[in-house]
C-alpha cells in the first residue's frame, strides 16, 4: 500500500494527477465560458446578429462640417474617410490572397470562430492573465461592423456570437468581400479599393487595364497595414504602424510584415518559392496628403479653416488631441464668418478678380492684398482674406498648425496707420487733439538718437501742411506728420504707446535684433508694456515694427466699440448632434478711454479723406505707407485701416516677393491712399450694405473739447504733399514667419453689450488728404 502510494507520487501516479488537473481546468473554462456566453452573448445573439450591417450600411467615422455664421451655409468639409465598395467577384485576386495570408491563414477551412482564442480570453479574464487579441477574419468583420472596441473577454465573446451567425448565413466569399470593403487601412481609407487609390493610385477591379490594377506585391503592402492602420496616439514615434511613408520605423515595420505575408502566400500555395524570391517590395507608395478627403480648403476660406482648427486646438475639448479627433468626429463647427461680409472681402481684396477696385486690378502678379474685418464689441472675425487657399501663404495673420508650428506671413510694418494708437494713448492722457506741436520739416531728437550726426539722421516729415511749423495734433494726424508723432511718442513714452496697442488688440509685434536678418515676434500679451518696450525704439510711433492685419483690424474694432476690446476669434460654436461641445465666450476689457477721448479720436480720424465712405455711414480711418529699405521713391507696404460703429477692417497691400510695389505701367507711386484705401472703401460700403444695418444707430459722438478754444474751422487749406524725403531710420527686414509664437488665451467671462454711437453734427472737411509717403 505504502509502496503503491510512494510509486504514485514518485512516478507512475504523476500522469493521472496531471490529467485530473487538466480536466478540472477544462470544466472551469467551460463553466466560465457558459456563464459569460449566457450573460453577454448567446441570450442576446439574435440581437447582435440583427444589428450587424453589411458594408453598404456601415457607419464609418463621420466628417466634420464647417459652416458660416448662419449655421446653414457650408464653408468646408473636413475628414479623411474614404470608401468605395467593390463586389467580391469584381476584385482581382491580389488582395483576396494577401489578406488571408496576413490575417487568417485558415480562413477557407475554419468555422469563422477561433474557439481557442475565445476560451483564452475568458480564462485570462478569470485568472487576470494577459488579454488575447487574435481573431479570425469573420470575427474581425463582426468587430468592425458592430463597432466592438478594445481587447476584452466580453468583446471576444460578442464578436464570436456575431461571427457564428455570420458564418451560418453567408458564404466565405461573401464574408471576405464584406471584410475587404470595410476594414480600415489608414489615411482615412476604408476598404481595399479606397486603399488602392490612396496608397498607389490604382484599383482592385479586375476589369481595369492591367497597368491600373493593384499588383500582388502592392496588395501585400496594403494588407500589412490592417494590423495597425494608424500610429498609436499615445506613442506615435514608438508605434507608428505600417505606413511606409510615415517614418523610418513604420517603413521597416511594413517591410517585415510584407515578408511575413509573402511567406504565408507560399504556404497557402498562392506563390511558388521561386515567385516569392523574385517578388520585390514596392517603393511606390504615394506620400501622405494631410488634406485628403477635405473639401473647401482650395478657396480663400481655407485659411479661415486653418485658423478655426488652430483656435480649437487650444480649447478644453480638443487640447492635446490630434486633428483627426476634430476632422473625423462628425462635428458641426459654426464660424464667426458672415457669408455676406466674406463675399465683400474677397470681391475687393482678391485683386485678380474683375470685382476688385480699378486702382489695384490687373496689376503685376507679385502684388498681394490682405483684409480682415472684425465686429466691434464681440471680436468676431466677420471676413478674412489672407490668400487664395489654405495651401498658400497667409498674408493676413498666422496660426498654429497641427504640429504646433506657427504658419503665416501676416506681419508687415504698419507705417502711419499705427499712429492711431499714438493718438489713442494721447487722448487717454488728456492730450487734446487741438494741442499744438512744433512740426518743422525736420527735427532732431537727441534722447532717441535721431540727430544730424546719427546714422539715421533727424526725423523728417514726408508731407507738408499749411499749419506748419505749429500744428494741432488733429492737423498733424490728417497730414501724417512724422515729426509731430515722433515727438508725441517720445513725450508719452514707448511703453505707453505699446500698452495702448496691446490693450486695443495688437497681440504681437516683430522686433529687429542686431545680427539677425529675421524679425522676431514679441508676444505683447504675456509681457508688461514696460518690459516689451525694451525691445523697441521711439520709431514704434511711426510704424516701424511689423504687426498682423488681423491684430490691426481688432485694434480698430476696439475703438469702434467705444474703447471696449474683445478677443478676435473665428469659432462661434461646436456641436455634435444635439450636444454642445464648445461655445464662444465673449468678454470685453476697457481701455480706459472715456467718451470724450473716443469722440476726439473719431472726430480726428474721420477727417482723413481716404476714410470717407459714400453711403452715409460715419467712418474713421488712417492710411500708412512703409518704404523699401533706404529708398525715398519706392514703397513695399501700404495700409488702410478704419471703422464704422458696426464694422472695423484693416487692409494691407504689398508684394509676395518683398520687392517694392510697381504698377503695370512701371510707376512706383503706390501709397496707402492709392492702393489699399480703394479696397477698404469698396469693402466697407459693400459689407455695410449687405448687413442691412441702420447707419443712424452707429453715429459718432461730438467731442466737447473741455477747457479749450472752439473747434478749428474746416476752411483751413488742405495739407500739401511734398516731394519724398529720406526715411528716418533703416527699415528692418520683416520676418516671413512668426518666431516663438504663444497661444491666444480663450476669453471666459460673459458678454458685455456692444455700444452704439450717438448722432454727430460735425461736418466732414473737404480736401484733407491722407499721408502718402514714408509713414503716410
Amino acid at each position: 500500500m505504502l509502496a503503491t502510494d510512494d510509486n504514485d507520487h514518485a512516478g507512475g501516479g504523476a500522469a493521472p494527477t496531471r490529467v485530473r488537473k487538466r480536466r478540472r481546468r477544462r470544466v472551469l473554462i467551460f463553466l466560465a465560458v457558459f456563464a459569460l456566453l449566457a450573460g453577454s452573448g448567446l441570450v442576446a445573439g439574435g440581437y447582435y446578429f440583427d444589428s450587424v450591417p453589411t458594408p453598404a450600411d456601415l457607419k464609418l467615422p463621420e466628417s466634420t462640417t464647417v459652416y458660416y455664421a448662419d449655421g446653414r451655409t457650408p464653408m468646408a468639409e473636413l475628414g479623411e474617410q474614404n470608401r468605395t465598395i467593390v463586389p467580391y467577384d469584381q476584385m482581382n485576386d491580389s488582395a483576396k490572397q494577401a489578406i488571408v495570408a496576413a490575417e487568417d491563414r485558415s480562413f477557407w477551412t475554419n468555422k469563422g470562430i477561433d474557439f481557442g482564442g475565445v476560451l483564452r480570453a475568458a480564462w485570462s479574464n478569470l485568472t487576470g492573465g494577459q488579454r488575447q487579441g487574435a481573431s479570425t477574419i469573420t470575427q474581425q468583420y463582426a468587430r468592425v461592423a458592430a463597432d466592438l472596441r478594445g481587447v476584452t473577454y466580453s468583446r471576444k465573446l460578442r464578436e464570436a456570437v456575431i461571427a457564428w451567425k455570420l458564418a451560418d448565413k453567408y458564404s466565405k466569399e461573401e464574408i471576405l468581400g464584406f471584410y475587404l470593403n470595410s476594414v480600415p487601412f489608414g489615411r482615412g481609407a476604408y476598404g481595399i479599393e479606397a486603399a488602392a487609390q490612396t496608397y498607389f493610385g490604382k484599383t482592385v477591379r479586375r476589369d481595369a487595364p492591367p497597368a491600373q490594377q493593384l499588383t500582388q506585391a502592392e496588395a501585400m503592402v496594403l494588407c500589412a497595414m490592417v494590423k495597425q492602420p494608424e500610429a498609436d496616439l499615445d506613442d506615435p514615434e514608438g508605434a507608428p504602424g505600417y505606413d511606409p511613408r510615415r517614418n523610418a520605423r513604420a517603413r521597416q515595420n511594413s517591410i517585415d510584415r510584407w515578408a511575413y505575408i509573402r511567406d504565408g502566400m507560399v504556404k497557402l500555395g498562392y506563390l511558388t518559392p521561386e515567385q516569392a524570391t523574385n517578388l520585390a517590395y514596392p517603393d511606390t507608395v504615394l506620400p501622405i496628403d494631410p488634406n485628403a478627403g477635405q473639401t473647401g480648403l482650395d478657396r480663400p476660406t481655407g485659411l479661415v479653416v486653418e485658423h478655426v482648427l488652430s483656435e480649437l486646438r487650444r480649447t478644453e475639448p480638443f487640447q492635446g488631441k490630434p486633428d483627426e479627433v476634430i476632422r473625423d468626429g462628425g462635428y458641426t463647427i459654426v464660424t464667426t464668418i458672415d457669408k455676406r461680409v466674406q463675399d465683400a472681402a474677397e470681391s475687393a481684396a482678391d485683386i485678380r478678380r474683375d470685382t476688385a477696385p480699378e486702382a489695384v486690378r490687373d496689376q503685376p502678379r507679385t502684388w498681394q492684398a490682405a483684409l480682415v474685418a472684425v465686429e466691434p464689441g464681440t471680436g468676431r472675425v466677420l471676413g478674412y482674406y489672407g490668400g487664395d487657399r489654405a495651401a498658400d501663404a497667409d498674408y493676413a495673420g498666422w496660426y498654429y498648425d497641427e504640429d504646433g508650428r506657427a504658419r503665416g506671413f501676416g506681419q508687415h510694418p504698419p507705417g502711419s496707420s499705427f499712429k492711431v494708437y499714438d493718438l489713442a494713448a494721447a487722448v487717454r492722457d488728456k492730450i487734446s487733439v487741438k494741442r499744438r506741436f512744433d512740426s518743422p520739416e525736420t527735427k532732431e531728437f537727441p534722447e532717441s538718437g535721431r540727430t544730424k550726426g546719427s546714422p539715421a539722421g533727424p526725423i523728417r516729415n514726408a508731407e507738408h501742411a499749411a499749419c506748419q511749423p505749429n500744428c494741432a495734433l488733429w492737423e498733424a494726424t490728417v497730414a501724417s506728420l512724422n515729426v509731430t508723432f515722433f515727438e508725441l511718442t517720445e513725450k508719452l513714452g514707448v511703453a505707453k504707446v505699446i500698452d495702448m496697442a496691446k490693450r486695443a488688440g495688437v497681440d504681437s509685434m516683430w522686433a529687429t535684433e542686431q545680427g539677425n536678418p529675421q524679425s522676431q515676434r514679441v508676444d505683447l500679451r504675456n509681457k508688461p508694456a514696460a518690459e516689451a518696450a525694451k525691445r523697441f525704439s521711439t520709431e514704434v510711433g511711426i510704424g516701424q515694427y511689423g504687426i498682423t492685419v488681423q491684430d490691426h483690424a481688432n485694434g480698430m474694432a476696439t475703438f469702434a466699440a467705444g474703447g471696449k476690446r474683445a478677443e478676435a476669434h473665428f469659432v462661434r460654436s461646436v456641436s455634435k448632434g444635439d450636444d454642445k461641445v464648445y461655445t464662444e465666450r465673449l468678454v470685453q476689457t476697457d481701455l480706459g478711454l472715456d467718451e470724450e477721448a473716443i469722440n476726439q479720436l473719431d472726430w480726428t480720424l474721420r477727417r482723413v479723406k481716404a476714410a470717407k465712405l459714400d453711403n452715409g455711414w460715419d467712418s474713421a480711418g488712417k492710411t500708412g505707407t512703409w518704404q523699401a529699405g533706404q529708398s525715398t521713391t519706392q514703397n513695399v507696404h501700404t495700409w488702410m485701416v478704419g471703422w464704422t460703429g458696426a464694422l472695423a477692417a484693416a487692409v494691407w497691400l504689398g508684394t509676395t516677393d518683398g520687392k517694392p510695389l510697381k504698377t503695370k505701367d512701371g510707376s512706383y507711386q503706390v501709397y496707402g491712399s492709392s492702393g489699399p484705401a480703394p479696397i477698404w472703401r469698396q469693402f466697407m460700403e459693400q459689407a455695410t450694405a449687405a448687413l442691412k444695418l441702420d447707419p443712424n444707430k452707429y453715429r459718432f459722438g461730438d467731442p466737447r473739447f473741455p477747457d479749450d478754444t472752439p473747434p478749428p474751422t474746416m476752411n483751413r487749406p488742405a495739407p500739401v504733399t511734398s516731394s519724398p524725403t529720406p526715411p528716418p531710420s533703416p527699415t528692418p527686414t520683416p520676418s516671413l514667419t512668426p518666431s516663438e509664437p504663444s497661444p491666444t488665451p480663450s476669453p471666459s467671462d460673459p458678454p458685455a453689450p456692444t455700444p452704439t454711437r450717438s448722432p454727430s453734427l460735425i461736418p466732414l472737411p473737404t480736401g484733407a488728404p491722407s499721408a502718402t509717403r514714408r509713414t503716410g
